[in-house]
C-alpha cells in the first residue's frame, strides 16, 4: 500500500477545513439532485410508487454513511435491484416487496459476517476492467430516454450543460461544475419558459417523511418459500455491485475501504430501508463517481448529505425540483460515463498487447452486462470464464520429463508443473508403461498436487505399472502434497 493510501481523509478533519467541508456538503447536493429522477425511474421498474424508491435512496445513504466500510461510497435504490425483485411487487403486492427487501438485508448481514467479501479476491482485473467499461456504456444508455423522441430544445441544453462541465473546471473548481450546470439549465429553462421534460413530468414528489413500517404479510414457511429466492438473488447481486464499486473507488482515491464491514453494512442499510417502506438497493456506481470524481469528495459526509438532501429536496422543496430539466440530469451522466470509460484498456496499443485470453474476458463481461443490463450477470458469467481459460492456461505448463536411467532396471521420470483436475487428466498417458524397466521412479520435486484428482491419476498410474509386473515409485512430494497423498491415495474407488 502506498503511503497515500494510508491517509483516508476522516470526517474530523473535513469539519475542521472549511474548504474539505465545502466541496463535501457540494458533492453532495449535487448528488442529491442527481438520484432524484433516478429513484423515481426505478420505483417505475420494480412497479412500486414513486415514495418507494426516494424513501430508499434516503435510508440507504444515510445509514450507508455511518454503516458502511466505504467513505464516500453512494448507495440508493438501483436499477439492478428494481430488476430483481420487481415480480414479487406485480405477483404479491408490497407488503411482500417490502419483507424480500428485508431478508435480503439479512442475507447480507449473514454473508458479511461469514467474509464473503474475501472471495473479491477471485475477481481478476480483467472482469474489473470490464465492469468499469460495461458501466460507462449502461450509464450512457440510460440517458436515451430523455435524448430520444423528446422536443428538439433539449438537445442544445444537453450541449450547453457538457460544454459548462467541459471548461468550468479549467477556470475555477470552487464550485462543482455540475451543480453549475444543473442550477444554470433549471434557471434558463424557467426564465425562457422552454418546453423540456422536467423532473416533475417523473413522477409524484412525497410530501410527508417517511414512516416505520411493518409488512403486513403471514410469517410463515409459505411466506418464506415466495420471497427468500428473490432475497437471496437481491442479497447476491447488491453484494457484487457494492464490493465492485467500493473496489473502483479505492483505485480512483488510492485509499483502502473495510469489504467486510460494507458487506454487512449494506445488509442493515437494507433492512432499515424495508421498515421505512423502501425498495432497498446497494452502491451506485454513477452517483458515487459524481461524489468521487466530478466532485472530488472523500469522507462519509457528502454520502449523508446526500440523503439529507435528498428528502429535503423532495419534501420540502419539491415545488422546485421538480422544475429542473431531464438535460440536466442527463448532461450529467453523460459526463460521468465519460469519466468512468477506461479508454486506455480500449486502446489499440492496449489491445495488443494484452493477453487474448484476458482481453477476451474484458470484451464478455460488457457483451454480457449491456446485453442483461445487469452488473451482476457479467461479473459472474466471466470470473467463471476467466477461471477456466487460466485453469487450461496452466494445465499445459505441466510436463513430463525422461531425466535419468542410473541402471538398467531403473528409470527416472520428472514431472514439472502444478498438478490439480485439468492438468492430471493427461498425466496418466505420459508413461511407457510397456517399455519401462522393472523400477520406476517419479520424482515430483518440480509439482505441486493440488486435488483428489490429481492423487487419484498417481494411483492409476502406480496401479498401471503393477499390472505390468512393475513397481512405481513416487517422490519428492512437498509437505503439503505429501500429507494430501498420504491421507487419499488408495481411497479412490477405482482410481477417479
Amino acid at each position: 500500500m502506498s503511503d497515500s493510501a494510508e491517509r483516508i481523509p476522516t470526517v474530523m478533519s473535513a469539519l475542521r477545513s472549511p474548504r474539505m467541508l465545502k466541496t463535501e456538503v457540494l458533492a453532495g447536493l449535487v448528488v442529491a439532485l442527481a438520484l432524484i429522477p433516478e429513484a423515481i425511474a426505478f420505483s417505475i421498474i420494480a412497479g412500486v410508487d414513486p415514495r418507494v424508491g426516494l424513501f430508499a435512496s434516503f435510508t440507504m445513504a444515510v445509514s450507508i454513511a455511518f454503516l458502511g466500510g466505504r467513505p464516500a461510497m453512494i448507495s440508493a435504490a438501483t436499477g439492478a435491484i428494481a430488476l430483481v425483485i420487481a415480480p414479487v411487487a406485480k405477483q404479491y403486492g408490497l407488503d411482500y416487496f417490502i419483507a424480500t427487501v428485508i431478508l435480503a438485508g439479512v442475507f447480507q448481514v449473514i454473508f458479511g459476517v461469514l467474509g464473503v467479501a474475501k472471495l473479491m479476491r477471485f475477481i481478476p482485473r480483467s472482469v474489473m476492467v470490464g465492469f468499469v467499461n460495461a458501466l460507462a456504456i449502461l450509464i450512457f444508455t440510460s440517458q436515451f430516454p430523455a435524448l430520444i423522441g423528446v422536443p428538439w430544445l433539449v438537445y442544445p441544453l444537453v450541449a450547453v450543460g457538457l460544454l459548462i462541465m467541459v471548461l468550468l473546471p479549467r477556470i475555477t473548481s470552487v464550485v462543482p461544475a455540475p451543480l453549475v450546470a444543473i442550477v444554470l439549465l433549471t434557471v434558463a429553462a424557467v426564465v425562457f419558459a422552454l418546453n423540456v421534460p422536467n423532473v416533475g413530468g417523473e413522477g409524484e414528489l412525497p410530501s410527508s417523511l417517511p414512516a416505520l413500517l411493518i409488512p403486513d404479510v403471514p410469517f410463515n414457511l409459505e411466506t418464506l418459500s415466495i420471497i427468500a429466492p428473490y432475497a437471496l438473488a437481491m442479497a447476491i447481486v447488491g453484494l457484487l455491485e457494492s464490493l465492485l464499486t467500493a473496489k473502483l473507488v479505492d483505485d480512483v482515491t488510492d485509499t483502502h475501504s473495510n469489504k467486510t464491514r460494507e458487506s454487512w453494512g449494506q445488509g442493515a442499510a437494507n433492512v432499515i430501508s424495508g421498515f421505512f417502506g423502501g425498495m432497498g438497493g446497494c452502491a451506485m456506481v454513477g452517483q458515487t463517481m459524481i461524489n468521487v470524481k466530478a466532485s472530488g469528495a472523500r469522507t462519509r459526509i457528502s454520502t449523508f448529505l446526500a440523503g439529507v438532501f435528498l428528502l429535503i429536496l423532495v419534501v420540502g422543496l419539491g415545488d422546485i425540483v421538480a422544475l429542473i430539466p431531464m438535460a440536466a440530469l442527463a448532461a450529467v451522466m453523460i459526463m460521468v460515463a465519460i469519466g468512468t470509460m477506461d479508454w486506455h484498456s480500449i486502446s489499440p496499443k492496449t489491445l495488443r498487447r494484452m493477453p487474448k485470453s484476458e482481453t477476451a474476458v474484458m470484451v464478455a463481461t460488457v457483451v454480457v452486462t449491456v446485453a442483461t443490463h445487469n452488473l451482476a450477470y457479467g461479473v459472474v458469467v466471466d470470473v467463471v470464464t476467466a477461471m477456466v481459460l487460466f485453469a487450461r492456461r496452466v494445465a499445459h505448463l505441466t510436463e513430463v520429463v525422461d531425466v535419468a536411467h542410473p541402471d538398467e532396471d531403473t528409470r527416472v521420470y520428472a514431472v514439472k508443473g502444478e498438478l490439480f483436475f485439468a492438468s492430471s487428466n493427461d498425466l496418466v498417458y505420459q508413461f511407457d508403461y510397456t517399455g519401462d524397466p522393472r523400477h520406476v521412479v517419479i520424482d515430483l520435486s518440480g509439482a505441486h498436487v493440488w486435488d483428489a484428482s490429481t492423487v487419484a491419476t498417481l494411483d492409476a498410474i502406480t496401479t498401471k505399472y503393477e499390472a505390468k509386473g512393475k513397481r512405481a515409485e513416487i517422490v519428492g512430494l512437498d509437505a503439503v502434497s505429501a500429507q494430501r497423498h498420504v491421507r487419499l491415495t488408495g481411497q479412490l474407488s477405482g482410481g477417479h
